[in-house]
């Protein structure tokens, strides 16, 4: 039932009435060209900054990864992330510009994300020790969207507290409020 050849099919959703009617993309999303494109910017990119990395790709039907190592890993990683962030930010910008097919595009290096994030949770977690314990509400350094995702999430199920982000733009910041803590406002009376 799948035509590769037809450029009307392109992202059109197929019915496969023999598997029980169940809906897959016409697509292949290995096949859609994404990783390609991505690997062909950032290696545009890196090149323009007169770095020397390797690209690895990894792939599933939701996310491209692309793993960059080499001597100047540390550089394109920048200050807390903040290259990283916005070299993956562009990348989807470019790879992702039309709405059908989108596939999240990852930047990492030598597990960069995933040591941030497990020190992000760590922190998450010694702090709501924290407030718990003094009974107030303990306000964090300002962070990037990605970060105060990381630290509500890691305290989403932990006893006691709530989570809240305040303030604008590069100034938000996660506040993790003690349960006594959320119910010191007046009711409000309607």
């Amino acid at each position: 039932m799948e035509n590769k050849n037809n450029p009307e099919m392109d992202g059109a959703l197929i019915i496969d009435e023999e598997e029980g009617g169940s809906a897959r993309p016409a697509v292949d999303p290995q096949e859609d060209g994404k990783a390609e494109l991505a690997l062909e910017m950032v290696q545009e990119i890196i090149r323009r900054m007169d770095l020397e990395l390797d690209i690895t790709i990894r792939q599933d039907d939701e996310e491209v990864v692309l793993d960059l190592s080499g001597e100047d890993a540390g550089r394109v990683i920048g200050k807390k992330g903040q290259t990283l962030d916005a070299l993956q930010f562009l990348i989807n910008k470019i790879v992702n510009r039309f709405p059908e097919g989108r596939r999240h595009i990852v930047l990492d290096s030598g597990d960069y994300r995933e040591r941030r994030e497990s020190g992000l949770a760590s922190l998450a977690r010694r702090e709501a020790k924290r407030a718990v314990q003094q009974s107030r509400i303990i306000t964090l350094k300002p962070m990037s969207p990605r970060d105060r995702r990381v630290i509500h999430l890691s305290l989403a199920k932990f006893p006691g507290v709530s989570t809240r982000s305040d303030g604008q733009g590069a100034d938000r910041r996660v506040r993790i409020i003690p349960a006594r803590q959320r119910d010191s406002r007046p009711a409000r009376r309607g």
